[in-house]
């Protein structure tokens, strides 16, 4: 029994061990094609070899890599396993074919459907939802298989306690895998994020100031030479031109400033309620302008340090693209700044043009815009102020429906 019982776990694992190693960038299509084809072969294989009890019974973990798939990827990527599970049972034959259709149509219907909500949780909701899931499953086999009984015996008992805590122990272990390996996916990400805003900080501290000296002082000696009696109007036009060019150079070294280091004469101890009404009052013409109406909500009470510059224009920015997002047929912007559990949350949601996986997933590199006039610096600068906080921006986003920005700043 307990050879077979780890040759299953060893089966279920497998897929998980060729994720970590070969397919650990799991938004590529082929990644989850080739996923989801380990999991049938673990689910197969967990059938052929199934766990025999001494007093008699048999059982499989086939259900397992059906809860988890389920789980993690919901009706459309389940449905292949349930496709397979059913072929390779009417292959098996024998008693209980029909049942395992019904039970597994059943187990199909239920706990997709659950997919949404277990996305959206935290590890330990995860592995809750997980085990009450293997729970429901199984408990659900066994009181169908108690209609095959005229007398519950002490045997059904035994196969009831030895299923249910396989199952549970089993799923367990995977899901922390599991959440384990996503998790080390996430933080190396946030890693090299991290990295690339420092090099843009430390690049954008000593390269601007060096820029800006020479830009003044031939800003200067332009406005005396257009005062110039002796200048003909031809080359005064020039003048205005090459004065206009040199306040475009100041505005981007002004834009790449943004990435430095906080400043500590900026720096501040509050509730951001100040940077929110300055912001929104700033935008609030263009809004209009653009047929978009903000509404906004602010209870939070909660205060953290941060730099009162840096933090105005990170609010622009974020405030600015969902503005420009309904330009075509207008809209809703809803803003909410509130507390909980000791965080301060910012939810900006617009109902604009929405956005793809791949362009969530790219946001906040350098140079990467969803505008075909952007230049990507200003969600960058967003993502940098929001890690100097040491907070995180959450993304959901459909095309053609809209974004929501969710960030989270501990306090």
């Amino acid at each position: 029994m307990l050879e077979t019982l780890l040759l299953n776990i060893l089966f279920l694992i497998f897929p998980l061990l060729l994720f970590v190693i070969f397919f650990d960038n799991r938004k590529h299509f082929y990644n989850i094609v080739f996923l989801i084809a380990f999991a049938m072969i673990s689910m197969i294989l967990c059938m052929v070899y199934p766990i025999h009890l001494d007093i008699g019974f048999i059982f499989d973990l086939r259900y397992i890599p059906f809860i988890i798939v389920a789980l993690y990827g919901g009706y459309w990527k389940v449905l292949p396993l349930f496709f397979v599970l059913n072929v390779y049972r009417f292959m098996i034959g024998g008693e209980g074919t029909i049942q395992s259709l019904l039970f597994s149509s059943s187990i199909f219907m239920i706990v997709p459907f659950w997919s949404k909500i277990f996305l959206r949780v935290n590890t330990q909701k995860r592995i809750l939802i997980g085990v009450s899931a293997a729970i429901f499953t199984m408990g659900f086999y066994l009181t169908t298989l108690s209609t095959f009984f005229d007398v519950l015996t002490q045997e059904f008992w035994l196969l009831a306690f030895y299923s249910l805590t396989t199952h549970v122990v089993v799923i367990i272990l995977i899901m922390l895998m599991i959440e384990k390996a996503l998790d080390n996916i996430k933080s190396r990400e946030n890693f090299l994020h991290a990295e690339r805003l420092h090099v843009m900080s430390e690049l954008t501290a000593s390269v601007s100031h060096e820029i800006r000296n020479p830009l003044t002082v031939t800003n200067g000696f332009l406005q005396l030479l257009k005062e110039s009696k002796n200048v003909s109007v031809d080359e005064k036009m020039y003048i205005d031109y090459s004065l206009k060019e040199l306040e475009r150079a100041e505005q981007i070294v002004s834009d790449f400033l943004a990435f430095a280091k906080p400043q500590s004469e900026n720096m501040v101890y509050a509730n951001l309620e100040e940077e929110f009404r300055y912001v929104k009052n700033i935008l609030m013409p263009y809004a209009k302008m653009n047929r978009v109406e903000i509404e906004c909500n602010f209870t939070n009470t909660l205060k953290l340090k941060y730099d009162k510059n840096q933090m105005q224009q990170c609010l622009l920015n974020l405030l600015k693209n969902g503005i420009e997002a309904m330009k075509e047929n207008g809209g809703i912007l809803t803003i909410e700044v509130c507390d909980f559990d000791q965080n301060i949350i910012l939810t900006v949601k617009d109902s604009g043009i929405g956005m793809t996986e791949d362009e969530i997933k790219n946001l906040g590199k350098p140079y990467y815009s969803t505008k075909k006039e952007g230049t990507g610096l200003g969600m960058l600068m967003v993502y940098g102020t929001i890690c100097k906080v040491k907070g995180k921006i959450d993304v959901e986003s459909k095309k053609g429906k809209g974004t929501t920005f969710t960030i989270t700043i501990p306090v």
